[in-house]
């Protein structure tokens, strides 16, 4: 029997799934899966025990323990399958092979567009007077689902066209699972009904439809009728209340994030520090860059929180490093974009460890400076996703930074550019200055623009460190930033490769990625 643990924050273990026993095998195959919602902003740190059973009781201290093993789920999802050596015994033997996949569900969307002909006429000047007001139904289309209990619900309303008995709707797209739950057999009601200032909207009519008939109306010439209920009791003459065309029907196949990362796609972070000299003298308790024996300073709490999360996503762990707003030995030269382990041939840093030693000793070296510009990292990263338009990889840039940025127009461009390649940027702020500006270059509400340009998606999400400053669990601390700087960065990725029409590879092709080394990177 195997027994599946999820470490909490708390950093206790949560039992969260059991196999069944099977009885006398030494290489047993479970077929009970444990399933788990998945959470790329968070490390979710698995552990997996092995038990020989021999006595009939949920306890597991009445049974024999053959060992342990454990991963996270990042690194399962980035390798599709592990293969994980048991410990915990005095003689390890065996070993466990874990295999993750994603639950299937409908992910398909549908674009669907509609016109009507000849719908009646529901307001009162229409109807008595046509020649002074002409058409005088202001329609709009309601698409509802059936419920399990028999009930519709509402699951899109349509655009209001005034005036008209012949309106011709836009386009719209919808989630196969909101409209029906992704069965193509199940009833979607459309009901037409003709807009009122109160709010009390009249029916003009509706009709019952399934998916499956809509995919098929467009090569049929397919017209539907409206029906008013009330009509139809009443008048035994009565045929309809106007026509419903199916102008286009698309149905589009929707991957996740989690289809990309089985697929191949290779998550490449990119961390940029700010050097300059408004973080105050290295030497000194109260500068930002402070280096203690006694308690990591807040650029050492963000790269770790960001960078254990993000190397599991990448086979190599091998980091690019760059600093800026630095004086740089020997000649005291100014570099707002130079590599941190103050190497000239490569600016790789090899794992979380390998960063935070290159930081720690490119502090002894410089001389802190300034100005603060993000241009020339933004740019510099830019150039290596530019080499990857298949979305095969995807690069995140995390810069740490102190202050308020000096070339806001610059990094607006620099922004815009990136926009339209494979390529997020996170931004966290440390200390305690003003960051107002950063709000502009996050692009949740309104997206980042210059001379009339627009980013063609959100990319950029920035997070103060100071809003976790006050949890007094370190662990917990990290675990909330990175949840907090990270959890754009699926949504970004997938947008990307849906505007590119990308689809996910094989999975099989995940086997070899291991091998892959890093890409060149661009001097």
């Amino acid at each position: 029997m195997c027994v599946t643990y999820l470490k909490t924050f708390n950093m206790d273990w949560q039992e969260i799934g059991r196999t069944e026993t099977i009885d006398n095998n030494l290489n047993p195959d479970f077929a009970t899966k444990v399933h788990l919602l998945y959470r790329f902003e968070e490390q979710q740190i698995l552990k997996f025990e092995v038990y020989d059973v021999d006595v009939n009781d949920p306890s597991l201290d009445k049974q024999d323990f053959l060992g342990y093993c454990e991963t996270t789920l990042g690194q399962l999802v980035s390798a599709g399958k592990l293969v994980l050596p048991l410990t915990g015994m005095p003689i390890n033997k065996g070993e466990m092979i874990v295999r993750v996949e994603e639950l299937a569900s409908s992910k398909d969307e549908v674009t669907l567009q509609f016109s009507g002909r000849g719908l009646d006429r529901k307001d009162w000047f229409g109807r008595w007077i046509p020649c002074l007001f002409g058409h005088s139904s202001d329609p709009f289309l309601e698409l509802s689902k059936v419920g399990e209990d028999g009930e519709y619900r509402l699951v899109h309303r349509t655009e209001v066209i005034k005036w008209s008995l012949n309106p011709d709707w836009l386009s719209f797209t919808l989630p196969v699972r909101s409209l029906c739950g992704g069965d193509m057999e199940r009833a979607i009601k459309i009901s037409c009904y003709d807009w009122n200032r109160s709010g009390n909207h009249s029916l003009i009519g509706e009709l019952f439809v399934t998916l499956r008939e809509l995919s098929e109306a467009p090569h049929t010439s397919t017209v539907y009728h409206l029906i008013n209920p009330d009509k139809q009791k009443k008048k035994p003459s009565y045929t309809n209340s106007g026509e419903i065309r199916l102008m286009k029907y698309e149905l589009r196949k929707v991957y996740s994030f989690l289809d990309y990362i089985i697929g191949g796609t290779q998550l490449n972070c990119t961390i940029a520090i700010d050097f300059t000299g408004s973080n105050g003298d290295p030497t000194s308790p109260d500068s930002l860059h402070f280096i203690s024996s006694l308690a990591p300073n807040q650029y050492e709490k963000a790269l770790t929180a960001v960078g254990e999360i993000i190397q599991d996503y990448d086979s190599d762990k091998l980091f690019p490093v760059l600093g800026f707003g630095a004086r740089l030995p020997p000649d005291g030269r100014v570099s707002h974009e130079f590599f941190v382990n103050m190497r000239t041939d490569t600016p790789y840093c090899s794992g979380i460890p390998g960063v935070l030693e290159a930081y720690k000793s490119c502090i002894r070296q410089i001389q802190l400076f300034g100005p603060t510009n993000f241009a020339p990292v933004i740019n510099h990263v830019a150039k290596f996703a530019e080499s990857y338009p298949d979305g095969s990889q995807y690069f995140i840039l995390l810069i740490i930074t102190d202050g308020v940025i000096t070339d806001m127009v610059q990094t607006k461009q620099a922004i815009i550019r990136a926009s339209a390649l494979p390529m997020s940027i996170i931004i966290v702020g440390v200390g305690r200055a003003d960051f107002d500006a950063m709000n502009e270059l996050d692009g949740d509400t309104v997206p980042v623009s210059h001379n009339g340009v627009q980013a063609k998606r959100d990319i950029v999400q920035f997070v103060p460190f100071r809003n976790f400053e006050s949890l007094q669990n370190v662990s917990v601390a990290k675990a909330y930033l990175a949840k907090e700087v990270l959890e754009e960065i699926p949504d970004q990725l997938v947008g990307y490769m849906k505007s590119r029409n990308i689809v996910p590879k094989l999975s099989a092709t995940n086997q070899m990625k291991g091998d892959a080394p890093p890409p060149p990177y661009p001097h």
